[in-house]
């Protein structure tokens, strides 16, 4: 295990000290588990993207307009 140094607006580290505490467990623990979650969406989104990268682009307003005919909004 590998220690770092982060500094965490103080809003964050109460919720991260309260979190542990509620959770009984370290702040470690905690942070460390956030950190998977965030980098397990990151790979979703990277496997999202390729799967999808040769998709024709589409452009904002015509993807509204879509979104309109559709129903959708």
């Amino acid at each position: 295990m590998s220690k770092a140094t982060v500094y965490l607006d103080d809003d964050l580290h109460q919720a991260l000290r309260l979190k542990a505490a509620e959770t009984r467990e370290s702040m470690s623990d905690v942070v460390n588990e956030a950190l998977r979650v965030l980098m397990a969406g990151d790979l979703e989104d990277l496997s999202d993207w390729k799967k999808r990268r040769k998709e024709k682009p589409v452009a904002y307003e015509e993807f509204l307009k879509q979104l309109e005919s559709d129903g959708t909004i």
